[in-house]
């Protein structure tokens, strides 16, 4: 296993780990009581991870890069600290989610540019519930720290850098843990660490599909089906360690396209 991997939490494990009567060590004594709820870990290094990327771009230019590194450090220590807290988050090796990450990164590409975004969307609806032409959006330029810092560009290939780590590793782990093990849960039964990863629950699993698919408003097809692909990796085998590999996969190879060619719309 590579050592950054290892280092946020990844370790070899039986396939029975996420029997749901793994996945409920107690806390260091003495704690707070938020700090006691299963919620906690599942849902703070996710919630902070969106609380300081919302800040991105705001204070300064070129800010969106310094956040974003900023923000893959807090969380990779938060996940390092409550690691002994999320059973389930651990890293797994399997074909099928292998493939499984391949497909979809094929997919989020071949679907740039040809489904139309939510925004878009809305816009259009808009236009013809009123009548009138929606008022432009301005462009957002694309996150490309080989441009914006090309007079040192050591400092721009660092950032290059912590992207890729970031969404390949700790996006993968944070994320996973949210979705295919909270949400889904949670929507299942509200004590979610009794219900198993295997339980098929058509309304969980639609749930799930959509918040994800919301949560990535320019590309809501390829991700709803990347989120139904994920899902089905943690019901087939009961460990989200497939679905954080799937993800980990497809954010890998998404970036590598990327940098190979210059469309860093997709990092």
């Amino acid at each position: 296993m590579p050592g950054p991997v290892r280092a946020l939490g990844a370790c070899p494990c039986p396939a029975g780990l996420d029997d749901p009567r793994l996945m409920s060590a107690d806390p260091p004594s003495g704690t707070p009581r938020l700090w006691s709820t299963p919620e906690f870990p599942r849902v703070l290094p996710f919630a902070v991870f969106l609380v300081i990327g919302s800040l991105a771009g705001k204070w300064f230019p070129g800010s969106e890069y310094w956040f974003y590194a900023l923000k893959t450090g807090v969380v990779a220590a938060l996940v390092w600290v409550l690691r002994p807290r999320i059973a389930e988050m651990r890293w797994s090796f399997s074909i099928p989610a292998i493939g499984v990450g391949v497909a979809v990164a094929v997919l989020w590409i071949a679907l740039d540019g040809v489904i139309p975004s939510l925004a878009s969307i809305y816009d259009r609806v808009s236009a013809l519930w009123t009548g009138q032409a929606p008022v432009p959006r301005p462009a957002e330029p694309p996150w490309n720290p080989q441009a914006f810092f090309s007079g040192s560009p050591v400092l721009g290939w660092a950032f290059v850098a912590v992207r890729v780590l970031g969404r390949s590793l700790l996006v993968p782990m944070i994320e996973e843990v949210f979705y295919r093990s909270f949400v889904y849960r949670m929507v299942v039964r509200p004590d979610f660490l009794q219900a198993s990863l295997r339980d098929w629950h058509p309304k969980a699993f639609a749930v799930t599909c959509l918040l994800f698919g919301l949560s990535h408003p320019d590309q809501w097809l390829a991700a709803l089906i990347c989120a139904a692909l994920y899902q089905g990796l943690v019901l087939r085998s009961g460990r989200i360690g497939d679905a954080m590999l799937a993800h980990g996969v497809t954010n890998g190879l998404i970036s590598a396209y990327a940098i190979a060619t210059g469309r860093w719309q997709f990092t």
